[in-house]
């Protein structure tokens, strides 16, 4: 068994030295990251699509079973709302393709905005997507989570094409009033919405957002863990992604989050070892 954990990012200023060796080329960052966790978000692809060579150079630097979660361009999520997207998604397709396996789904991540009556939109964009391909969907409307119907009617679109819904988990961001700037500013731009801790598929993800304190963030994901290790020992095969605020400290707690679940399920499998931040020494 294998489970997937990550962060936002795979470079990060606070991690240089640190967790991770500095200086170290920009094309060398990706392959050290990988050594602390073995799955990514892929934020940066909702603002600008990489370059070919880009792209490659993140296969070069990554194992097969290296997971990244390419979020959508903003062009068809934000500004076409999946409509007329055939054009744009096809030349996203294009580019990421030297990723092979790697590209463990698309991740559709939804404005608030996108609510109940855009569902046919999404529907029809869903089973536009070349077969073969995962897509997790992120919707961010209250709708979704405060009324049954329109829940159970989001799921039904998903579950048409073998879809996932990211649970998208705010609750201990919020639990307790911001200390912090960084934490400051998250409350101002994430969503307060009710936790779902429902698997549609055999491939669950889940972004967990914490504190700036280690301590509070662990423990606001112990209800992840047990989730976690029941979805391993029912065959689905989860990602997991770890925020706080500032980021400090992710690769860190994505590892924690992992051995936490190792001691709910043995046989595991672990993670790589981490590469060291300076030249080896003589004792």
């Amino acid at each position: 068994m294998k489970l997937h954990v990550g962060c936002a990012m795979w470079a990060h200023t606070g991690w240089q030295g640190r967790l991770l060796p500095h200086p170290l080329a920009p094309r060398e960052r990706l392959r050290a990251y990988a050594s602390w966790c073995n799955a990514v978000e892929g934020n940066t692809t909702f603002y600008a699509t990489p370059s070919a060579d880009t792209v490659r150079s993140w296969a070069e630097q990554t194992a097969p079973d290296f997971r990244f979660l390419l979020k959508l361009p903003k062009h068809i999520t934000h500004e076409r709302r999946l409509t007329d997207t055939d054009g744009p998604l096809r030349a996203f397709l294009d580019v990421v393709e030297p990723l092979g396996p790697r590209v463990h789904a698309l991740w559709v991540q939804l404005p608030a905005s996108f609510g109940p009556s855009d569902l046919g939109a999404l529907a029809a964009f869903l089973h536009r997507v070349p077969r073969g391909l995962r897509c997790t969907v992120e919707v961010r409307h209250p709708a979704f989570f405060e009324d049954p119907r329109w829940e159970r009617r989001l799921e039904t679109v998903l579950e048409a094409v073998g879809a996932e819904w990211t649970s998208f988990d705010t609750s201990s961001l919020f639990a307790t009033p911001p200390t912090s700037a960084a934490e400051r500013e998250a409350w101002t731009k994430k969503p307060r919405l009710p936790r779902r801790d429902r698997a549609l598929t055999a491939h669950p993800v889940v972004r967990y957002i914490g504190r700036d304190d280690v301590q509070r963030t662990a423990e606001g994901w112990r209800h992840w863990t047990g989730t976690v290790a029941e979805w391993l020992r029912e065959g689905r095969s989860p990602t997991v992604f770890i925020h706080t605020p500032d980021n400090e400290e992710a690769p860190v707690l994505a590892r924690r989050f992992h051995d936490e679940v190792s001691t709910l399920v043995p046989g595991l499998e672990p993670l790589p070892e981490p590469v060291p931040t300076g030249p080896p020494t003589l004792f």
